[in-house]
């Protein structure tokens, strides 16, 4: 039986793309879409979020909407307009396809649909069919980890056979970028199997092996069983939220090395302090921290 969805959209400022879309992924919404359009005012955003239809109600639906103006007037901006409908399978996974175009990443990607041939580049291009995963390398927490891997794996000596894990994949574009730039294996992690479907269908389309990139359906506890197992980590990739990753830090020390290092992302600059702290008690130094809009990533490595 075909899945239902709620379509739901948002026509708000500028300023507001990044908080309405961090409040439509705590919603529960799979995919997103986002456009810029000209109004009488200037420019403004239209942001989609797609989420089953019985997974929430029509009450719940206008609690979001009050969620979302309430938002807006927290920061000083004019009320967004929101709206919902119902679609099926087919117009979900296609609604969202038109508005994206191939797009050039940090100083080395270009991220292209599968959907799209890509245009002539010297670029690495990492080809990406997200399904009802996140990260399509459109949102900044996405941008920042990406482009943080290209500053860690941009000299890599000959032979040097690098062993990271990613924790949270959704749609695999950090596991693949990863193998693209020259790590040797990545041990992909998600507790969404929608995510865990996506990253195994992305790896296939890149035509990169099992034998480098290896995804399931796991929480972080993964990271330990790993370890009991003899593998190495030298590097942990993880762009979730900042709430989760706090309570994640913990294992990361666990099975971390002395020249283990960890990029994370999915931090608002306004809990960068808090993360900060925990990373610190927890013996990890922040070695840079990136910024772009309302997030920050994190670079870090061991004291």
């Amino acid at each position: 039986m075909a899945q239902g969805w709620w379509e739901i959209q948002v026509l708000c400022e500028p300023l507001l793309e990044d908080i309405v879309s961090l409040r439509l992924e705590k919603f529960g919404c799979r995919g997103f879409a986002s456009e810029v359009q000209s109004g009488a005012q200037g420019e403004v955003y239209r942001v989609r979020g797609y989420v089953p239809q019985e997974q929430v109600q029509i009450l719940d639906l206008g609690a979001l909407a009050v969620w979302i103006q309430r938002d807006a007037i927290a920061v000083e901006q004019p009320i967004p307009q929101v709206s919902w409908q119902r679609i099926d399978d087919e117009d979900w996974a296609s609604s969202w396809k038109q508005h994206w175009q191939p797009e050039e990443l940090g100083d080395r990607f270009l991220i292209c649909p599968a959907w799209i041939d890509p245009p002539p580049s010297d670029r690495l291009v990492l080809t990406l069919d997200p399904g009802a995963a996140f990260g399509t390398g459109a949102h900044p927490t996405t941008q920042l980890c990406l482009e943080s891997l290209e500053m860690r794996l941009s000299d890599l000596s000959p032979g040097l056979r690098l062993t990271l894990a990613d924790v949270g994949c959704g749609s695999g574009i950090l596991s693949i970028g990863a193998v693209l730039l020259g790590a040797h294996r990545v041990y992909a992690m998600d507790n969404d199997p929608l995510a865990v479907s996506a990253t195994l269908s992305n790896r296939d389309l890149n035509q990169i092996s099992e034998a480098q990139i290896t995804a399931e359906r796991a929480s972080v506890e993964r990271l330990i069983a790993l370890d009991a197992g003899g593998v190495l980590l030298d590097g942990i990739i993880c762009n979730i939220l900042a709430e989760v990753i706090v309570e994640m830090i913990p294992t990361f020390s666990a099975v971390a090395k002395p020249e283990t290092w960890g990029i994370l992302s999915g931090i608002l600059t306004t809990q960068a302090k808090m993360v900060a702290d925990v990373l610190e008690q927890e013996g990890w130094i922040v070695a840079t921290l990136w910024k772009r809009k309302e997030w920050c990533c994190f670079n870090i490595r061991r004291t």
